[in-house]
């Protein structure tokens, strides 16, 4: 369960702390004495491409992101390579993975702790130092690939949570 933050409740819920979850987060993606920003629900896609890999063989490699960030139903912002995450208002951070747990299922994408190496804009996002992917689901892709440089895309959903240190 994850707590949808807006308006006023997003103020107190950035004073109490990253309550969010129902259970505790893992350690590895664990965020302590950080407080929530902002709760976003994302909606889209893991783009992986076709390569050859160390050994030669063709296999699907992880490219890139592309996901719609809502909040209680409404466009927020997206969510793109880098990874960057662009808010309605301009804000946008650019983080780093530093930490991650695996997904509930074999077919979800891992949970993720990363931390923020880059702003752009001011807005929502502009205190934002840490950002965790959690609850996800799907995003995994299995199979082969045949050809070099051919494209596919899973799809995925996660909740994105926002946090500032402090």
């Amino acid at each position: 369960m994850l707590i949808k933050l807006a308006g006023p409740t997003m103020l107190l819920a950035a004073l109490i702390g990253p309550a969010g979850a129902a259970e505790p987060l893992p350690d590895a993606i664990a965020a302590p004495g950080e407080s929530v920003v902002l709760s976003v629900h994302a909606e889209g896609a893991q783009v992986y491409e076709c390569k050859a890999g160390s050994d030669g063989k063709l296999a699907w490699a992880f490219r890139e992101p592309i996901a719609t960030l809502l909040s209680e139903g409404k466009t927020v912002g997206r969510h793109y390579a880098g990874p960057n995450w662009e808010a309605a208002d301009g804000s946008a951070v650019v983080g780093k993975a530093i930490g991650n747990a695996p997904g509930t299922t074999a077919a979800d994408i891992p949970w993720l702790k990363l931390e923020v190496t880059a702003h752009r804009g001011s807005g929502t996002l502009t205190p934002v130092d840490t950002v965790q992917r959690i609850n996800t689901q799907g995003g995994k892709l299995d199979g082969a690939c045949d050809k070099a440089g051919e494209f596919r895309s899973s799809p995925y959903s996660a909740d994105y949570v926002f946090l500032k240190k402090g």
